[in-house]
């Protein structure tokens, strides 16, 4: 894929609404946003709680379809008129997520779990294996590879969500509060560690945080009220 393309995601109107109570009553999440995202950006989302904030994330990442406008990828792919299998495919091939909890399998080891979307993609296993070991050690998780999750601190299990979400080379990286349950010492270290491999590898990062420290590292700030996009920053 050609990485000069001017927008890695662009959003035109999206509006998201959910029933809620006994009475279904309608409750606007997202109303009439839009935003190019350009390649390589690194994009903080903030917001008070209940201001749609995830469910924007959620929607960049293919996991939630829009009620109304657009989501495009690459200034041409637009997902939301993919067929869920391709656009499964897409979401593995361009798309890492990290979420607030980790999200690891506890039957697997940290390279099994990291080396999980690779053998999802079909990869062989030696070079699935090898690719998840050098993300491990990436983020200095050498003597940990053969544990399971559960041995891990909270530090050490989200390192290893993340080196999961980069393993398979995604174009753009969704992260969902991957601070928000680490003391401030883990915190400070994770943000780092994700700020300096985005640089090394290019990569269109858009965080959701409540972490001023960490919003502040991004290149763009955009603030979310009442549903609408209100304030962007570079």
């Amino acid at each position: 894929m050609n990485e000069n393309f001017i927008n890695a995601v662009s959003l035109r109107n999206v509006s998201k609404i959910f029933k809620a109570g006994a009475n279904n009553d309608e409750v606007v999440v997202l109303k009439n946003t839009g935003i190019d995202i350009k390649y390589g950006d690194s994009i903080a989302i903030t917001g008070e709680s209940g201001t749609g904030k995830s469910t924007l994330l959620h929607i960049m990442g293919c996991l939630l379809n829009p009620d109304s406008g657009s989501v495009n990828f690459f200034d041409d792919i637009d997902v939301n008129n993919l067929p869920d299998n391709r656009l499964a495919r897409f979401r593995n091939e361009n798309i890492g997520f990290v979420f607030q909890f980790h999200y690891l399998l506890n039957e697997f080891n940290c390279v099994e779990n990291v080396a999980m979307p690779l053998f999802i993609k079909g990869e062989a296993k030696a070079s699935a294996i090898k690719k998840a070991k050098d993300y491990l050690c990436e983020f200095g998780l050498e003597r940990r590879m053969y544990f399971k999750p559960y041995m891990l601190s909270g530090g050490e299990q989200q390192r290893t969500a993340v080196a999961r979400a980069l393993v398979a080379s995604p174009k753009v990286i969704l992260m969902d509060e991957p601070t928000g349950n680490l003391d401030p010492k883990q915190a400070e270290s994770l943000q780092n560690m994700i700020f300096n491999l985005k640089e090394k590898y290019n990569k269109t990062l858009i965080v959701v945080t409540h972490d001023l420290n960490f919003s502040n590292m991004m290149n763009i700030k955009i603030t979310i009220e009442n549903g609408s996009i209100k304030k962007i920053l570079n």
